[in-house]
């Protein structure tokens, strides 16, 4: 049966297709979860210009100015997620709870409650951005927790498309707001062991790119993949390099003995982070998180941008953002913590 009889394919219901199996859609209904977020306040626009049906979700649709057509929903609240579901052909997750001391167990509640109203909706797909990490590590509870929520999420039998992505760089961003706010506040770094972990960041834009393009890809459904730019860092790296962009000098004080709660306070005094997600984000900072398959390559074809090339946009939108605010324009929630 080819992808032109919809439903039937068990990929998207009702829904336009190019002509022939495996080709790629056209337009789907899709519910975005974290809409006015970090990833979500760039992904509705994004999901528009392919020619996708937009619903954003958000708890205060009245403040919502973002792409798409906003209507009330919390992951808390199972009766409004079924109502922000209903007729929708695609799902994207995109929350999380790292401020709160009970993330995990809110995190894994609110995946369950996804799953069964996206199940009895008839969304025949939901498109998850999790954490990089291999399995066989120790891993933190941050990043265990992302894991679980992958497996939650297809608990109902909706099939579930997984990108696991490590440091997403991007004005706004929890991760690259930490890098950014330590160069720019401290020319003498006292750093923990942490620092020497590999990751493999990625421009934003890029986790966009992969985010739209697995939807429009009916061989993506039902799997993992694992997402990352084109260098494999050390969080020391990305910091001296931060500092070179921007003509800084930065000096590095390497402290082994510095504990994950001492660091974690350390960061709430010279970034704006909260305190509960510094703690969340530092036990996750000992753990390797690099791409161990890199198969997306072939699925979203395009060369992810470089470090220093991501670096330069997040720190241009962020200028581009004050000029309009001491200029009195308001922007849409693309850039938000989230």
């Amino acid at each position: 049966m080819t992808a032109a009889t919809g439903r039937a394919t068990g990929l998207f219901p009702a829904v336009s297709r190019a002509a022939g199996p495996g080709s790629k859609l056209i337009c789907v209904r899709v519910l975005v979860t974290g809409a006015s977020g970090f990833v979500g306040g760039r992904l509705t626009p994004a999901l528009e210009a392919a020619g996708h049906e937009v619903r954003a979700m958000t708890r205060h649709p009245g403040r919502y100015d973002g792409a798409g057509t906003a209507v009330p929903g919390d992951v808390g609240d199972e009766g409004s997620l079924r109502r922000a579901l209903e007729g929708c052909d695609a799902a994207y997750y995109l929350v999380h709870s790292l401020d709160s001391a009970d993330f995990q167990d809110k995190d894994a509640d609110a995946a369950r409650a996804f799953s069964r109203a996206a199940a009895d909706a008839g969304v025949q797909r939901i498109v998850y951005l999790g954490g990089l990490g291999d399995d066989a590590d120790d891993l933190s509870p941050h990043l265990r927790s992302r894991r679980q929520v992958e497996h939650l999420l297809a608990g109902a039998g909706v099939p579930v498309t997984t990108l696991r992505a490590g440091i997403v760089v991007g004005h706004g961003g929890i991760s690259w707001e930490m890098t950014r706010q330590l160069v720019a506040h401290l020319p003498v770094m006292v750093t923990p062991r942490w620092v020497h972990t590999r990751t493999q960041p990625i421009a934003v834009a890029d986790v966009v790119r992969y985010l739209v393009g697995v939807l429009e890809t009916p061989a993506a459904a039902g799997r993992a993949f694992d997402v990352g730019g084109p260098e494999v860092l050390e969080y020391l790296e990305m910091l001296t390099r931060v500092a070179e962009i921007q003509n800084r000098r930065m000096v590095v004080v390497p402290v082994p003995f510095l504990t994950p709660e001492v660091s974690a306070r350390w960061l709430t005094l010279v970034t704006d982070v909260d305190g509960q997600t510094a703690r969340s984000l530092v036990g996750s900072m000992s753990n390797e998180v690099v791409v161990r398959d890199d198969s997306i390559r072939s699925v979203v074809p395009f060369e992810p941008m470089g470090y220093d090339e991501a670096v330069l946009a997040a720190l241009g939108e962020r200028a581009r953002e004050r000029r309009e605010a001491r200029g009195g324009t308001v922007t849409s929630g693309v850039g938000r913590v989230g």
